[in-house]
């Protein structure tokens, strides 16, 4: 079994690599880039989002759920991870807990979501650095309303929408 690698100042690059994997990943999903997730994802990376209810066994998986339910231009989405823990083992694998903060409007259906989760990922250092071999999430809470319900609003839409 692996072991915990102590925190070193070597280490702590590591750990800044695996935090730049991860925010790419969040960064691809809002920006709706889902083919270069290979870039921070390994072809067998699995998937576990909302409490395992959209569970995807490899990459190519992944890649068509987020397309089909994501890739629509009236879908906008703000993802933002902090607070990660995470350990690095012997054998070039690490694993990350992170706060998770997302915002999701969809234009079309009038519809906004708020809500909070912790993700749970593991990690595998490759010749092209840190790549993400599961990912999932589980909901603190999560609610949705009609656009409509709040008075005022008005949405300008940017750059990926």
């Amino acid at each position: 079994m692996a072991e915990k690698l102590p925190v070193t100042p070597d280490l702590l690059v590591e750990l800044e690599l695996i935090k730049r994997a991860k925010y790419a990943y969040l960064r691809m999903v809002d920006q709706h880039r889902f083919d270069d997730l290979h870039e921070v994802m390994t072809d067998d990376c699995t998937a576990a989002y909302s409490d395992g209810e959209y569970s995807f066994d490899d990459l190519a998986g992944i890649i068509a759920f987020l397309h089909e339910n994501m890739g629509r231009d009236q879908f906008l989405s703000s993802h933002a991870c902090h607070h990660p823990e995470i350990d690095i083992y012997d054998d070039g694998t690490a694993t990350g807990i992170w706060k998770l903060e997302d915002q999701v409007i969809i234009t079309d259906f009038g519809v906004n979501l708020r809500g909070a989760a912790f993700y749970e990922d593991r990690y595998v250092k490759t010749e092209r650095g840190w790549k993400i071999t599961h990912t999932g999430y589980s909901r603190t809470f999560e609610e949705m309303h009609p656009a409509t319900s709040i008075e005022g609003l008005h949405l300008k839409m940017g750059e990926f929408s």
